[in-house]
């Protein structure tokens, strides 16, 4: 998969994608990730990209002819990709493990980060797919959440973690939260592991494994049993 990144602030989020386990998949082309600063497609002499808001109102707002030629030098001479264009807003549809599964099917991500008020709806109209939220708050920028959505679709990417069991078994892939987790020493501020995890017995582990976590997820997250119609 190639997922292009368009932002004001390319550093910041290449900096972050290109750690850990993201950025060891980016040197084995497990995956491509380019970070495009909108900026040097303004057709301004300042370089600007923003502009005040048509009606009045507070801030700026991102124009569009400099997201626009962004978009299309990323996107010549790929027209028959599979591709889906997301721009990170509070306004969108909030991530979930749903959705995260259907961008891993494309061929390449676009996605763009607001600053500022956002961005001119024109760009939206004319080449956003969609609009996605990481969550029911305002961030300073699409930045963040751009980092949140490639780390989340980067790790369902075939090469990037080391066994699929790494995601398929784990929290919202088997619609409740994760169990609680423990390693040495077996003895922590007088708290003791408990004996199950230790007792080699694989069947009552995952029984166990399995009760902790319907407990947490009746307890943290009731919604998603009843989302999922899980019972216990």
């Amino acid at each position: 998969m190639r997922i292009d990144i368009m932002t004001l602030f390319p550093d910041t989020v290449d900096a972050f994608l290109s750690e850990s386990i993201i950025g060891r998949a980016r040197k084995a082309g497990a995956v491509e990730i380019n970070c495009h600063n909108i900026r040097d497609y303004s057709e301004d002499k300042h370089r600007r990209v923003d502009d005040t808001p048509y009606g009045g109102g507070m801030g700026m707002l991102m124009a569009a002819p400099p997201i626009y030629n962004c978009f299309e030098a990323i996107t010549k001479g790929r027209e028959n990709e599979k591709r889906h264009v997301v721009y990170m807003s509070p306004g969108g549809k909030t991530l979930d493990h749903a959705k995260v599964k259907e961008l891993a099917e494309y061929d390449s991500l676009v996605i763009l980060c607001g600053h500022y008020e956002g961005v001119d709806q024109r760009i939206i109209d004319e080449i956003i797919d969609e609009e996605i939220s990481i969550g029911d708050y305002v961030l300073t920028g699409g930045e963040l959440p751009a980092c949140v959505l490639t780390d989340c679709v980067c790790r369902l990417l075939p090469g990037v973690l080391s066994d699929t069991v790494c995601f398929e078994d784990e929290s919202f892939a088997i619609g409740m939260l994760e169990y609680p987790q423990y390693t040495r020493p077996f003895e922590f501020h007088g708290m003791t592991v408990p004996e199950v995890l230790i007792s080699g017995n694989h069947a009552k582990i995952a029984e166990f494994r399995r009760n902790k976590s319907y407990e947490k997820t009746l307890r943290v997250r009731p919604d998603l049993l009843q989302d999922k119609g899980t019972e216990k």
